[in-house]
């Protein structure tokens, strides 16, 4: 069953510390967080060393702000 998930943190990128808090769909915690680390990789060219993750919660799908996980889940 796919579950959604939000993700705070943190990353270093140019010696500055830039918060994020994402929203994601999937079906472990173990997925959430290979994609937070692909995902903030690849936009931002950061390593994984970089990116601390602080916070990770299942959510209801009517509890996610952005709109095409809403649509995703359903809710919209």
């Amino acid at each position: 069953m796919v579950k959604t998930f939000r993700i705070t943190g943190w990353f270093k990128h140019n010696d500055r510390e830039q918060k994020f808090t994402k929203e994601m769909r999937a079906h472990s915690k173990d997925n959430v967080i290979e994609s937070v680390y692909s995902d903030i990789g690849s936009r931002h060219g950061v390593k994984r060393n970089l990116i601390q993750i602080g916070k990770i919660e299942e959510i209801k799908p009517e509890e996610a702000e952005d709109p095409r996980i809403r649509a995703l889940a359903g809710v919209e």
